[in-house]
C-alpha cells in the first residue's frame, strides 16, 4: 500500500520562506499531525504527493494532492489541505481544519441521477463516520458540470464531472493533535468511491457505507 510522503511547506517550517522563521517555531501539535499524514498507510490505488499549500488561510498549512489510478487511467483526483491556527478560529471551533477539493468523471446513468449532489455529500460524511472519526462544522458544495462537444470535437462523447469542495474540523486528541492519518484514509476512501471502486475493509466501529445512499456501480474508464 502507498504511504503518504512529503515535507513541511516553506510557509510552515521557515525553510526557504519569506518570514525567516526557525523550524522550532512550528507548533508541536502541527508537526505531529503532519508527520501522521506522511506515514499513513493508504489503499494501493492511491498515488499521493505533497504540493504547495495556500499561504493565507492559516498560520500553518500542509497540502497533499492525490489520484486514484488504475493502469494508465486517473479515475479521480483531489487535494487535501491541513490548516492550523494555534490561537483557534471561531468558524472552525478548533485549532485545525481540513479543506478539500475532489473531482471525478461520471458515467451517464450516475450523472443523470437527480439525487447526485446529496449522495456525493453523504459519501464524504459517510467516509469519515465509517472510519469512526469525530468531526465538526462541516461545510461545502457539490457541483455537477457537463460538457458536450461540437465541430472538430464532435466525435468525443459527452462527459459529466462531479466536484466536491468541503471543509471540516477534526476533533483533537491527546496533546491537541487530531488523528490526521485516519482523516487522510477516509478522504482517500471518498476518492475511491467517486472513482467507482469497492469500499475498503472496515477499520472502525461503523460499517463502511452505513447510512450512505449508493448510486449504480461505475463501469470504469471509457476511451475518449
Amino acid at each position: 500500500m502507498a504511504a503518504a510522503q512529503g515535507q513541511f511547506s516553506d510557509h510552515s517550517n521557515g525553510v526557504g520562506g519569506t518570514g525567516g522563521r526557525e523550524e522550532d517555531s512550528v507548533p508541536s501539535a502541527f508537526r505531529l499531525a503532519v508527520e501522521s499524514l506522511r506515514t499513513a498507510r493508504l489503499r494501493p490505488e492511491m498515488e499521493i504527493d505533497p504540493t504547495k499549500p495556500p499561504g493565507r488561510l492559516a498560520p500553518h498549512a500542509y497540502a497533499l494532492e492525490a489520484a486514484v489510478v488504475q493502469g494508465d487511467d486517473d479515475l479521480a483526483d483531489g487535494r487535501l489541505v491541513l490548516l492550523h491556527d494555534p490561537d483557534g478560529h471561531d468558524a472552525w471551533q478548533g485549532t485545525f481544519r481540513l479543506v478539500t477539493l475532489v473531482r471525478a468523471e461520471l458515467e451517464p446513468e450516475m450523472a443523470a441521477d437527480p439525487l447526485l449532489p446529496e449522495v456525493c455529500w453523504s459519501w464524504l460524511t459517510g467516509a469519515l463516520e465509517a472510519r469512526g472519526l469525530s468531526y465538526g462544522e462541516p461545510s461545502g458544495t457539490v457541483t455537477r458540470a457537463g460538457s458536450h462537444y461540437f465541430g472538430g470535437l464532435s466525435e468525443r462523447r459527452p462527459v459529466t464531472q462531479i466536484e466536491i469542495r468541503a471543509s471540516w474540523t477534526p476533533r483533537e486528541g491527546m496533546g491537541g493533535v487530531p488523528d490526521s492519518a485516519t482523516h487522510l484514509a477516509a478522504w482517500c476512501d471518498l476518492l475511491c468511491q467517486l472513482a467507482g471502486l469497492p469500499p475498503a475493509a472496515p477499520t472502525g466501529p461503523t460499517e463502511p457505507g452505513a447510512g450512505v445512499v449508493t448510486l449504480p456501480q461505475r463501469r470504469g474508464p471509457q476511451a475518449r
